[in-house]
């Protein structure tokens, strides 16, 4: 996390590391590194399958096949062969009831029994299995002997078998592997066989119970028949009941009387009359107060209308008179007497007319007032009858009824009886079982594929464990990965042991490593290299002495000002490797016995000044945790540009743990050689919990040469780039 001022590593200390995360490369690197233990793992899974499969016994598979319709196809009376077969919703579930059936313990058994498979010593010789036999336990007599080898025989039968139903077939394969390819075969055939056996019983019984249930059925609906219809005669005889077959008043088949025959008709009849009645006094009630000449009838009438005709031609010549002569003139009053007669006669016909429409009316009332006399006088008749009808009636319920469920019966019985002896098997055999020629296992490939993936498997779990337990640094990234924290300086491994002459004449790839410690560290903050930093590591020798003389020199090479403390004051150094044995340092200082110009001396590398840790005390951690020390940082920080402080190991110690709140920044040294994550952990716990801000880890004695091409390229690539060149 950044922010404005300086640099923050926020990190959780002790985070979990990932395997390898998602790298290709790192894979193949741990499988480079784990080779020998993956071949061995695959070598004995290896020869653990070719020993499984020559101890495992030889098994050989047989398949029947059987096809499974829906129903039978049936003969019916009247027609062609008819296949009840279809594809309906069920057909699914009907084949996989099929399936269960066959694999079925009741099946089993009865194959057992049907074959004799129990008493057959070879069969069970197929199965590996021994034959029981009175002594064994649980076998005490020949009934528990039978009763246990039919059990035994059925149990083999049924871990044999394997049922198959293709996709979108009726072709069931029934499977069965044994020890023995003869006897493969015959536990094969006989399921099928059995099965298809059991199908026909199954249908026979059903459909002998079916017949034999109707048949007693139909003799007791053939006597209810009979003694309904000898009731409904005798009442209809006793209560003088004719009955003629034809369609009842309610518009149904059945059986009525002639009363209630005549009824119907003079019903109707009256219904006819009384709407000719209706339309009759319509016709009066319309004209009867009307004008004669004002009728429809009589304006429609041929005769009247010629009577018409010729008063408009007498009218005419009236006229023409009349302009010639005076009204008394002969003529004109002949014609006026004419005119005359034909108004007498047209009035007269109007009303013979007008007459006839009023006499029709009466004919057809009184037609119809003759009818309702009549239908009131059947009604009567037939309410007479109907209080006989009504036992009638529920006789002849009675006797239809009894003749509906004797008609019923029948058909169903014939139905039965035609099919009995025509249907077929709905499953049948397809194929039979053959003995297998060649075993179908042991595989040898398929065991060596089996064995070597199971291989795989082992080996990639044992070098994940491996690679997830390894607290070793075998590639720099593993610093990120395993610590949470940025790697500022990649030191390698040099084979001179002897730390004097490595700081005094430091080796090209030691020298280039620690330029780019000093160059990381001057992105650490922003204002460059922190201006204290508190050198520390889990434990001794693991090169935090070496990092800050050789850190601080190289810092000083840059001509900035550099102090290097010894604040390891149990095991101090720096006057050793500096040449300064008699020279006082911190402890001298902290309990005021010197001050600060006599604690500091000059190095031989220019800008470096040395402060030693002489004299041991007897109680470092009281010295180091005062106030005095926390004034000298602060004093110290103003006199020069860095300050180094060596301090003590971590691991069991709190002398660091006193001195890191002082320092603006802790740089932490691991070695890689000898790296124990838990106890870096631990010590980067310890460092949180007062506040140290870690700026990041040096790793030390790195050997490239086990990491892979990634640590190739830091250990050989990088810092070994010019060397070759001669520069």
């Amino acid at each position: 996390m950044t922010s404005s001022g300086d640099v923050e590593v926020d990190v959780e200390y002790g985070g979990e590391s990932s395997f390898m995360g998602i790298s290709v490369q790192g894979i193949i690197d741990a499988v480079r590194r784990n080779w020998l233990i993956i071949l061995i793992i695959l070598g004995v899974a290896l020869a653990g399958g070719v020993v499984a499969t020559l101890l495992m016994s030889p098994k050989y598979i047989s398949e029947a096949q059987v096809l499974i319709e829906d129903e039978a196809d049936q003969i019916v009376e009247g027609s062609e062969l008819r296949s009840n077969s279809d594809s309906g919703p069920d057909t699914g579930r009907f084949l996989q009831t099929q399936i269960d059936i066959i694999t079925s313990r009741s099946l089993a058994k009865r194959t057992v029994q049907n074959a004799n498979f129990a008493g057959d010593a070879r069969f069970f010789d197929a199965f590996h299995e021994k034959m029981p036999e009175i002594g064994d336990s649980g076998v005490s007599n020949e009934k528990d002997l039978q009763q246990a080898r039919l059990n035994l025989a059925t149990d083999l039968v049924m871990g044999s078998l394997r049922v198959d139903l293709p996709q979108n077939s009726r072709v069931v394969q029934v499977q069965s592997e044994t020890g023995s390819p003869v006897y493969s075969a015959r536990v094969a055939n006989e399921t099928a066989n059995t099965f298809i056996q059991n199908n026909l019983n199954r249908k026979f019984d059903s459909s002998s119970y079916a017949r034999q249930f109707l048949s007693d059925q139909l003799e007791e609906a053939r006597a209810n028949v009979a003694q309904s219809e000898h009731d409904l005669n005798g009442y209809s005889r006793t209560a003088g009941l004719i009955r003629v077959e034809g369609q009842s008043s309610d518009g149904s088949d059945g059986s009525i009387s002639i009363t209630s025959n005549a009824l119907v008709q003079a019903n109707n009849d009256l219904g006819v009359a009384a709407s000719n009645r209706i339309a009759a006094q319509d016709n009066w009630e319309t004209i009867a107060k009307e004008p004669v000449l004002s009728v429809p009838q009589v304006i429609s009438n041929g005769a009247v209308q010629n009577l018409m005709q010729q008063k408009a031609e007498l009218q005419a010549k009236l006229a023409d008179e009349r302009t010639r002569h005076l009204s008394d003139y002969p003529s004109v009053n002949s014609l006026r007497s004419q005119i005359a007669e034909l108004d007498k006669r047209i009035q007269s016909l109007g009303n013979s007319i007008k007459r006839t429409v009023y006499l029709e009316y009466q004919a057809a009332k009184e037609k119809e007032d003759s009818l309702k006399a009549r239908v009131s006088e059947l009604q009567g008749d037939a309410l007479s009858e109907q209080d006989r009808r009504v036992q009638y009636n529920l006789l002849q319920r009675v006797a239809d009824t009894n003749k509906a469920q004797y008609n019923a019966l029948l058909e169903r019985y014939n139905q039965l009886s035609a099919s009995a002896g025509a249907t077929s098997n709905n499953i049948s055999l397809v194929d039979s079982a053959e003995p297998a020629a060649i075993p179908s296992s042991p595989k040898l490939i398929y065991n060596m594929v089996v064995s070597l993936f199971l291989g795989l498997v082992v080996a990639g779990l044992v070098v994940y464990l491996r690679e997830l337990f390894d607290d070793a640094i075998k590639v720099p990234s593993d610093v990120e990965a395993k610590l949470g924290l940025p790697m500022l300086g990649l030191i390698p491994r040099h084979p001179d042991e002897e730390r004097g002459e490595i700081i005094s004449a430091p080796p090209r790839m030691i020298a280039e490593a620690y330029h780019t410690l000093s160059t990381n560290l001057s992105y650490a903050t922003a204002q460059g290299v922190p201006r204290t930093i508190a050198v520390t590591s889990t434990s001794e020798s693991e090169g935090k002495t070496t990092t800050s003389h050789l850190l601080a020199r190289d810092i000083a090479r840059l001509g900035k000002s550099v102090l290097l403390v010894d604040l390891d004051l149990r095991r101090p150094r720096l006057h050793q490797l500096e040449g300064a044995s008699a020279k006082p340092g911190v402890t001298d200082l902290l309990i005021g016995k010197i001050g600060l110009e006599d604690a500091l001396f000059p190095s031989d590398q220019p800008n470096l000044t040395v402060m030693t840790a002489l004299p041991i005390p007897p109680d470092p951690t009281v010295l180091l945790g005062s106030e005095r020390m926390g004034a000298l940082i602060e004093d110290l920080k103003g006199r020069f540009d860095t300050v180094i402080f060596d301090c003590p190991p971590m691991l069991g110690l709190a002398d660091t743990i006193s001195i890191a709140p002082h320092v603006e920044g802790v740089l932490f040294v691991v070695d890689a050689s000898s790296f124990h994550r838990g106890a870096v952990k631990s010590a980067l716990r310890r460092l949180r919990l007062v506040k140290g801000r870690v700026l990041g880890v040096v790793l030390c004695k790195y050997d490239p040469a086990g990491g892979g091409k990634e640590a190739q390229y830091y250990g050989y690539n990088y810092y070994s780039y010019g060397e070759s060149a001669g520069g």
